[in-house]
């Protein structure tokens, strides 16, 4: 068996808010199994100056000498984990370093600083990971086609090593998080995730995803907007990302952080997250907290509306500036295989209770500083929207009549989780 030698130290960038190039933050090292951040020297004596220096994320990592402390139970802070590639990249990694097979491979192969610094630098927010503390190299790859990108994720599917060219059409993408096969891509001054069906799909979840976002969307919700596209005659996806903005030649980048970070949990203590601990947080942390809970909200009764059981807590997140936090626009809202009536949401809605049912959303519409009557009012707005413009929105996506008939009253509006 192909080993490799674990990595014990890397350095942590950042781009500080409006700026385009990085600066190195500080210092990962390994000791005993975890992984502690070290803030540097020269990066804690930017504070005061004209271009400060931000907290990666309070009170996490707090600006301050010293070895900082890990949260209770965790490994690694959660924001720099908030960075770190998820299944997906993790397989297109492991094809890359060990040429393994897909859906089978154990991903703990490699250990975590090897995932941060062999994932491209093109990741969701606004940190990268380099092997020095001096020079900045960023990992990227040519912008490349569609049909190249499809052609790589086929084969680390299947688990087929890839071409050099193909590698590098991959590597780029290996940073951003979930499970399904998905790149990164540029165009003009915009760039997206590129999400590709999947060869266990057994009816189109692209276009699921893409109908769901847009009824979410012209439901009033904020959400990231969404495209179709068309590579060696399949569809994909493109979501355009909010975590970069254009200046000149260059971006900016907005610093995250996802809702798991926010609980001080990792991936492994996930089932004890909830939307009654998510509300919580905004109340006291975040900005404009009565307009957020009541976005929040919405999401919460849209997912269960629309059959997206899988709002778990890393497809929450929020901007961080250094002082403050607000929610993101909703990005990962994907109608999920059903098979009977009831279904539950990945996070807990009120108490122990995630049962997928509006009579559950308005046992919790106090944590959310709504009445009954301001979340009923919120029940009816979003079930008109989407039945107002099911159609449409199926004629834009050129949905087929069977996924079509697949989707309305099992994952849309499927009468278990109507009830009131």
């Amino acid at each position: 068996m192909m080993t490799f030698k674990k990595i014990e130290e890397a350095f942590v960038w950042i781009w500080l808010p409006q700026e385009t190039d990085p600066v190195v933050a500080g210092r990962l090292e390994v000791d005993n199994g975890n992984i502690f951040f070290n803030y540097g020297k020269s990066y804690l004596d930017r504070i005061g100056k004209t271009k400060p220096a931000i907290a990666i994320y309070e009170p996490e990592l707090p600006l301050q000498a010293g070895i900082l402390p890990l949260r209770e139970g965790l490994t690694m802070p959660g924001c720099i984990r908030d960075a770190s590639p998820d299944a997906w990249g993790r397989r297109v990694i492991i094809n890359k370093k060990l040429g393994l097979k897909g859906i089978e491979t154990d991903t703990a192969r490699l250990d975590e600083l090897t995932y941060l610094l062999e994932s491209g630098s093109d990741r969701i927010g606004a940190l990268d990971f380099q092997r020095s503390p001096a020079e900045y190299v960023p990992r990227t790859a040519n912008n490349v086609s569609l049909e190249e990108l499809l052609e790589s994720a086929k084969r680390v599917e299947n688990g087929i090593p890839l071409t050099p060219e193909l590698d590098q059409a991959m590597f780029h993408g290996s940073s951003i998080g979930g499970a399904r096969p998905k790149a990164l891509v540029q165009a003009k001054e915009k760039k997206y995730v590129a999400k590709f069906s999947s060869s266990t799909d057994l009816y189109s979840v692209v276009k699921a995803e893409f109908i769901a976002m847009r009824l979410a969307a012209v439901a009033g919700l904020n959400v990231a907007p969404v495209k179709l596209a068309k590579a060696g005659n399949k569809d994909v996806l493109l979501i355009e990302r909010f975590d970069r903005m254009p200046r000149g030649n260059k971006w900016a980048r907005k610093a995250m952080v996802s809702a798991l970070t926010l609980f001080g949990l990792d991936d492994m203590m996930a089932r004890y997250a909830s939307y009654e601990m998510l509300a919580e947080i905004i109340r006291h942390r975040f900005t404009d907290p009565r307009q957020t809970l009541k976005e929040l909200f919405g999401r919460l009764v849209f997912n269960i509306l629309c059959g997206n059981t899988d709002d778990h807590a890393r497809n929450h997140s929020a901007f961080w500036d250094g002082k403050s936090l607000s929610l993101t626009p909703a990005y990962d809202i994907c109608p999920q295989g059903r098979t009977g009536h009831e279904a539950s949401q990945a996070m807990r809605i009120v108490g122990d209770n995630n049962l997928s049912q509006l009579k559950t959303c308005l046992k919790t519409a106090p944590n959310f500083l709504l009445s009954e009557e301001e979340a009923r009012e919120t029940f009816g707005n979003l079930m008109t929207a989407i039945e107002t413009h099911w159609n449409p929105v199926c004629e834009a996506a050129e949905l087929n009549e069977v996924d079509k008939k697949f989707l309305w009253q099992r994952q849309f509006l499927n009468p278990y989780s109507i009830v009131q």
